[in-house]
């Protein structure tokens, strides 16, 4: 059944109340104003990309920088050792985000703790914190990488890879903690107030009620640190560790030619990708919801 007017209603499932003309009207034109804002962005970067391309060819050294950094020839080349690298690279950034969450999460339940009594593992847990969060990774990745073996606590040779998990772990589990202690500071102290009224204890408090609000609050940044240790593993190469990066050196060093370079960025772009946007999404998506939220 329908009114007339802009009340008309269409009546879409049934058991629902009918859709009045005027929200049909601003549907559409809701509708017609996203496909021109599309075809805008579309038409404005595919100029703005030939207007680049035109710079780039026109420039006076771009034969030279062709052949040095887009060469077909070398860029097929060096894809196997490159992508026999990048997997050394997916090996550790797989240990280290095991390692990055546990160490974290402890860190972060540590500094959440209570009472005078705590306070030494409160001190320590800051201290860790501070420290790793201040020392760029490049240092912690020398200190580990040449200071263990100088102790000469472990028989035979230390694989550089497991090194470079180890400063991984240690560098950005102080950044997780810190990210996963103000999430656990935005819960509502009424839920671990309410979760100890029902007599959890302190450690069942966190774990069932406090951390999963906590964690589902700061997905977005959390996935951002993911994204960036997904390119700091990179850097183990400065161990001695034939990663992509190594890889793409050692090519360079042979051929004199960077374009194995281009290679193994555009692979670690490749490996990114997919979690960028799934960061995107995620952040979009809590926008929304906290928008939704606020809406009287």
């Amino acid at each position: 059944m329908s009114t007339s007017g802009d009340q008309q209603g269409v009546a879409d499932l049934p058991g629902l109340p009918p859709t009045s003309r005027l929200e049909l009207n601003r549907r559409a034109f809701r509708q017609r104003q996203t496909v021109r804002s599309l075809l805008i962005s579309l038409g404005s970067t595919a100029i703005f990309a030939v207007v680049i391309a035109l710079v780039l060819v026109n420039s006076p050294g771009w034969r030279v920088t062709q052949d040095t950094f887009f060469n077909p020839e070398y860029f097929v080349a060096a894809i196997p050792a490159v992508w026999e690298g990048l997997l050394l690279n997916i090996r550790v950034l797989a240990f280290a985000v095991v390692g990055v969450a546990v160490v974290g999460v402890l860190l972060a339940s540590l500094r959440s703790l209570r009472g005078p009594v705590f306070f030494p593992l409160r001190f320590l847990a800051a201290a860790y914190t501070d420290l790793f969060r201040g020392m760029p990774f490049l240092i912690v990745l020398y200190l580990i990488g040449f200071g263990i073996p100088a102790l000469g606590l472990f028989q035979g040779i230390i694989p550089v890879a497991v090194l470079g998990t180890i400063a991984l772990v240690l560098t950005y589990s102080s950044y997780v903690a810190e990210v996963l202690r103000a999430g656990i500071e935005a819960v509502h102290p009424s839920q671990r107030l309410a979760a100890r009224s029902l007599g959890l204890s302190h450690y069942k408090s966190l774990r069932i009620v406090v951390l999963p609000q906590a964690i589902r609050k700061v997905t977005p940044a959390l996935m951002n640190d993911f994204v960036s240790m997904q390119k700091d593993v990179g850097l183990i190469s400065v161990l001695g560790a034939v990663d992509a990066v190594r890889a793409a050196q050692i090519k360079v060093a042979i051929s004199y030619n960077y374009t194995a370079y281009v290679v193994a960025g555009l692979m670690f772009v490749a490996f990114s990708w997919p979690f960028i946007r799934l960061t995107d999404w995620l952040t979009a998506r809590q926008q929304a919801r906290e928008q939704l939220g606020g809406m009287v």
